[in-house]
C-alpha cells in the first residue's frame, strides 16, 4: 500500500531531477521583420544615395510613404518620391515627385502635409489621402536655412508640434555645434501651408549653451565629452590610415514628447511643457540631447534646459542608440515610448583598427536597428532586433515608423551590397514588426 501511494511522487521527482541536470538552452536574438519589401533603388549606387525615409498610417489603413534621392546631373536629379500603398505595405504606387528634400509626412485636420528642409522651409499639402499633391509653399524666408530628418510629430491640445535644426553659422566640419533647435507649432484646423499658421519657439544653439566649444576647451567632467579631440571649426584627425576625423560636439536630428506620467518629475499637469529629444554628437555612445519648451501665457514658446531634482542643470540623458538619428512615438494603448534606432556594438575598438568598409568613427554603426520601449524616457527596456545584415556597409538605419493596429510599420535607409558606404545607401526598405505590443515585459 505504501510502495503504491509513494510511486507517482518518486516518479515525479526523478522527472524533477532529470530536467533541473539538463542545460538550458538560451535561443539568440532573432530579428523581428527580417523580411522587406523594397519600396525605393537607386538608379545607380555610387553616385545617387536614397535619404530620408519617411512614413505616415492613416485612418483609413492606407500608408503613404516618402524618401529623397540625393542624385547628382540630369540623368538622375535629385527628387522627393511620394508613394501609397491599400495592401499593407506590399505594394506600393507612386504619387508625387517634388523638388523639396528630407522631409517628414504627418496628418493635421483633414488633410496631410509634407514638411521638407531646406532654404524656407517648404511644404506641401494633400486633400485626397496622398493621390494627388499642392505646388511646395514656403513658410519662411528663403535666408533661413532648415535641416532635419523625418523626426515625429506630437499632437496635444488641439495642434501639431514639430522640432526642428536651423543652421545658425557656417564651420569647415559638419556643423551640430552650430545648430540651432527650435519648436514649430500650428493648429490642426488650420492651412498649414500659410506661414501665419505657425508659430516658432525661442531656439537654443548649442556653442552658446556649452561653454568652450568654440575655443576646444569643452568642460564637460566626469562624462568623457568629447570622446576624441575636436579642433572648432575644423575636423580633427582621430586616425590617418584610414582617414577618420572628429567634428566638434553638438546636437542635431531633434524629436518631441511629453512627458505623460503624472508621477514622472519632468511632468507638467497643465499640459503646456514639451521636450525636445535630439541626437547628441559627442564622438561616443549612449545619450542623447534633452531641452524642455514651454508654453507661455501670451502663445510664445520658450525653450530652456532642464534640471534634476537637485537643482542641477541637465542636457545629456542615458539614451540607447542616441548617438544616431532615432525615430520616437509614443502608444496611448501600452502608455510607452517606442524607440527606433542604431545599435553600437564595438565604440571602443581604435579607430585605426576598425574594418576598411566601416563607415566614420567607432560610434557610427548603421546595420543593426533595433527597438526599445520605455515608460520616462530615461530608462529603456530592449524589446528586440529589427532587422540587421551581416556587412556594416549594408545599412539599416536612419528608419522612420507608425503604428498600423497591432502592429509597427517602418521604413529603412538601407543598402546592400552595391551600397557606396553604409551613410551612402542604395535602398529604401519596409519592414513591419508584428504585435509589437507583445514584446513588452
Amino acid at each position: 500500500m505504501i510502495m503504491t501511494f509513494l510511486r507517482p511522487l518518486l516518479i515525479r521527482f526523478c522527472l524533477l531531477a532529470i530536467v533541473l541536470s539538463c542545460p538550458v538552452l538560451a535561443d539568440p536574438i532573432r530579428p523581428l521583420a527580417q523580411e522587406h519589401v523594397v519600396l525605393g533603388e537607386s538608379p545607380s549606387p555610387a553616385d545617387t544615395p536614397l535619404y530620408s525615409p519617411t512614413i505616415l498610417r492613416l485612418a483609413s489603413g492606407r500608408l503613404v510613404a516618402a524618401y529623397a534621392q540625393a542624385g547628382k546631373g540630369r540623368s538622375h536629379p535629385s527628387a522627393e518620391f511620394i508613394f501609397t500603398s491599400d495592401d499593407g505595405g506590399k505594394s506600393w504606387i507612386k504619387r508625387a515627385e517634388a523638388k523639396p528634400l528630407q522631409g517628414r509626412l504627418f496628418a493635421a485636420g483633414r488633410s496631410i502635409y509634407y514638411l521638407a528642409t531646406g532654404a524656407g522651409l517648404p511644404i506641401m499639402r494633400s486633400d485626397d489621402d496622398g493621390v494627388s499633391w499642392s505646388a511646395p509653399v514656403f513658410l519662411t524666408g528663403k535666408d533661413k536655412v532648415w535641416q532635419q530628418t523625418p523626426a515625429n510629430v506630437w499632437h496635444a491640445n488641439g495642434n501639431v508640434y514639430l522640432a526642428f535644426e536651423r543652421r545658425n553659422r557656417e564651420i569647415e566640419a559638419w556643423g551640430p555645434s552650430e545648430k540651432a533647435l527650435v519648436l514649430l507649432r500650428a493648429r490642426v484646423e488650420a492651412d498649414l501651408t500659410k506661414p501665419e499658421a505657425w508659430t516658432f519657439s525661442s531656439e537654443l544653439v548649442f556653442a552658446d549653451v556649452v561653454p568652450g566649444v568654440r575655443t576646444n576647451e569643452v568642460n564637460l567632467p566626469f562624462v568623457g565629452i568629447p570622446f576624441f579631440k575636436q579642433d572648432y571649426p575644423n575636423r580633427a584627425p582621430v586616425s590617418t590610415s584610414p582617414r577618420r576625423t572628429m567634428p566638434p560636439i553638438g546636437w542635431v536630428e531633434p524629436a518631441v514628447v511629453q512627458v505623460m506620467d503624472s508621477d514622472h518629475y519632468w511632468h507638467d499637469p497643465s499640459g503646456h511643457t514639451f521636450h525636445v529629444i535630439a541626437r547628441a554628437h559627442t564622438g561616443g555612445t549612449g545619450f542623447a540631447c534633452f531641452t524642455k519648451v514651454v508654453e507661455n501665457d501670451d502663445g510664445t514658446m520658450t525653450m530652456s534646459l532642464e534640471h534634476a531634482p537637485s537643482g542641477q542643470t541637465m542636457m545629456y540623458v542615458p539614451f540607447p542608440g542616441g548617438q544616431m538619428r532615432f525615430h520616437l512615438l509614443y502608444d496611448d494603448k501600452t502608455k510607452l515610448y517606442w524607440l527606433l534606432g542604431s545599435q553600437a556594438t564595438d565604440s571602443m575598438r581604435r579607430a585605426d583598427r576598425l574594418p576598411a568598409d566601416r563607415f566614420d568613427l567607432p560610434y557610427n554603426e548603421r546595420h543593426r536597428l533595433v527597438l526599445h520601449f520605455s515608460r520616462n524616457l530615461v530608462d529603456w527596456c530592449f524589446a528586440g532586433l529589427v532587422a540587421m545584415t551581416d556587412s556594416p556597409k549594408e545599412a539599416r538605419h536612419y528608419a522612420s515608423m507608425d503604428i498600423d493596429g497591432d502592429d509597427l510599420v517602418i521604413l529603412s535607409r538601407s543598402g546592400d551590397s552595391r551600397a557606396k558606404s553604409a551613410h551612402e545607401g542604395n535602398l529604401i526598405t519596409f519592414h513591419r514588426v508584428k504585435q509589437f505590443r507583445d514584446l513588452v515585459y
